[in-house]
């Protein structure tokens, strides 16, 4: 993902995905909320991947409070918006449309709850609507998996992959996140 992020560094219109967002790139907007969503991806992911474990919440207490700080604000302020504002204009008609704006809007959502649970120290709760929270963030990086597997094996048209994974892409990590989260409650449970 880094290396994703990287090749935009030039802010140029002329590279890898801008290629084909030509259009969208002459709406003032548009680039603006393009080169946020692509770079707070750079915090968001390597945050997200530290916030889940038992040792670092323990032993680094400080540390995981100001890491999940940043996740947050940077998902709420930033990455979340624009993607909104990116999946207004997605490719493959309203479908992908849909599916990216949904992906945003559930992303701020789940986050915005996380730190509402925070707050009001239901640490169970709070666990739970992080994992819902980096389900989504994990989107990124399975959007793109998903795009390489299901162009090797089936061979679709260009804009019906795009179409299957946008939807793809974060539903069933979604699922995954719930599948999680329920078997963390039945062990609590028992």
């Amino acid at each position: 993902m880094l290396s994703i992020s990287f090749q935009y560094i030039s802010l140029d219109s002329d590279v890898a995905f801008l290629r084909i967002k030509q259009e969208e790139y002459a709406i003032p907007y548009y680039p603006f909320a393009f080169f946020i969503h692509v770079f707070a991806s750079i915090f968001v992911l390597p945050a997200g991947f530290t916030q889940f474990s038992n040792r670092i919440q323990k032993r680094y207490t400080n540390w995981h409070r100001n890491v999940g700080k940043l996740y947050i604000f940077t998902i709420m302020f930033f990455a979340a918006p624009s993607g909104l504002i990116l999946g207004i204009h997605a490719n493959g008609g309203w479908s992908s449309q849909l599916a990216f704006c949904l992906l945003a809007v559930g992303w701020f959502y789940f986050t915005w709850m996380a730190l509402v649970k925070i707050k009001a120290k239901d640490w169970q709760a709070h666990r739970d609507f992080m994992y819902r929270s980096f389900a989504l963030t994990l989107s990124a990086i399975t959007l793109r998996a998903w795009k390489y597997v299901i162009v090797a094996i089936f061979h679709p048209r260009p804009m019906d992959t795009y179409r299957i994974i946008a939807w793809l892409g974060w539903v069933l990590n979604l699922v995954i996140a719930e599948i999680i989260i329920y078997r963390l409650h039945q062990r609590q449970t028992k």
